[in-house]
């Protein structure tokens, strides 16, 4: 039961800072500094869970996010701990769920498309709406949501083919999706 009792090392010390920063500031680069020392141990976690290169660093990154919210609902002691099972927890409700971050299809991409043109199941038209709307996001968004979404490529395939950070990435399809979603809304009583 050493594990348990074990004395607070330099690096708990300086985990807790900034944990401490990060729930005082709500900045996500200082919560980011603190995530990327552990990078390394949830990418293990959600590739000896998942069985799966692109679905771990997939994990990563949901992982992030999640993590974000979930430090102001928890009493963290030891940071790298509970990470471990916080990652362990999403890797095993991913498995449960039985998606294991399956790639978005284009049609689960689209899926208001069909709320969007009740009168017409005409699936070109649908294409031609969407491709409208894809010409209108910034150029970046438009490269990372191309990539993710038609090219089925993961969050560091597309980081690798853009030059982008991963965390951009992410960033850029979010706000892609949501902008797409707007612009189609927005043109469907048109």
């Amino acid at each position: 039961m050493k594990f348990f009792n074990r004395p607070v090392k330099p690096e708990d010390t300086a985990d807790n800072k900034l944990l401490q920063s990060y729930r005082e500031s709500r900045d996500l680069k200082v919560l980011g500094r603190l995530y990327e020392r552990y990078m390394p141990l949830v990418y293990g976690v959600g590739l000896k869970y998942l069985k799966d290169e692109e679905q771990a660093q997939d994990a990563v990154m949901a992982i992030f996010e999640e993590l974000a919210q979930k430090v102001h609902q928890h009493e963290i002691k030891q940071f790298r701990a509970w990470l471990y099972v916080l990652s362990r927890n999403y890797c095993l409700m991913q498995l449960r769920s039985g998606k294991k971050l399956e790639t978005i299809a284009l049609d689960e991409f689209m899926e208001f498309t069909p709320v969007l043109h009740p009168d017409t199941n005409n699936r070109e038209e649908a294409m031609q709406a969407l491709e409208r709307c894809l010409e209108k996001l910034t150029p970046a968004q438009q490269q990372s949501v191309k990539l993710f979404y038609l090219d089925e490529k993961c969050y560091k395939e597309v980081a690798d083919a853009t030059g982008f950070t991963m965390n951009e990435v992410k960033s850029y399809i979010q706000n892609g999706k949501r902008n797409l979603k707007i612009c189609l809304e927005k043109n469907s009583g048109e």
